[in-house]
């Protein structure tokens, strides 16, 4: 068991450990739902968490992918602002309410929040890889591909990122380049051209 009751402890002490390790339970259990494709569930499970720890930022950036996977962007903004107020140094928050406002058709409201993830943490693949999609859809191609660069940069086996920057180096008139990472992509993953 991670913690141990002690017999010198209050009844208080005991019942703040019991909630802090709840809050951890429901927490892992909601990943497990949303990775299950049970965002009810999940976000059930953050509901509980967050009663017994308002403060856990953790559970309201679970909570927000569950709102998203439910295309609920309104409430898992709202969650992840949630989660940047409690732990304004939450890089996954600001990427997570990215991913929200690109889907909601507010691709610079993303950028800032790639940006602000990627400052927070330079080797945040998933930040650049996303922040070059928002570039793709403002049909900003050298700076889609440079994030693609980069997202590969930390993360050699990234299949989306290859197709991804392949079709920017498409758009650009790039077949060459364009054709070499969808080869690279296939070498990573037989299906990643199709």
């Amino acid at each position: 068991m991670a913690w141990q009751l002690r017999a010198s402890w209050s009844s208080g002490q005991c019942l703040a450990l019991l909630a802090q390790e709840s809050t951890r339970a429901y927490t892992n259990r909601g990943i497990a739902y949303r990775a299950k494709g049970e965002p009810d569930r999940a976000i059930a499970d953050y509901d509980k968490a967050i009663w017994l720890n308002p403060k856990f930022a953790d559970a309201y950036n679970g909570r927000g992918n569950a709102y998203d996977d439910r295309g609920d962007r309104d409430n898992a903004i709202a969650d992840f602002d949630q989660a940047i107020r409690l732990n304004p140094k939450f890089a996954d928050a600001y990427n997570n309410r990215g991913v929200a406002y690109r889907a909601k058709g507010q691709p610079d409201r993303a950028i800032a929040d790639y940006d602000q993830a990627i400052r927070l943490n330079p080797n945040f693949a998933m930040a650049f890889y996303n922040r070059g999609i928002a570039y793709y859809f403002q049909k900003d191609f050298d700076r889609a591909i440079a994030d693609y660069d980069q997202a590969i940069q930390l993360n050699a086996n990234d299949v989306h990122a290859y197709k991804n920057r392949s079709l920017a180096k498409q758009a650009k008139g790039d077949s060459a380049g364009s054709d070499s990472d969808i080869a690279r992509a296939k070498q990573l993953s037989p299906n990643a051209g199709n």
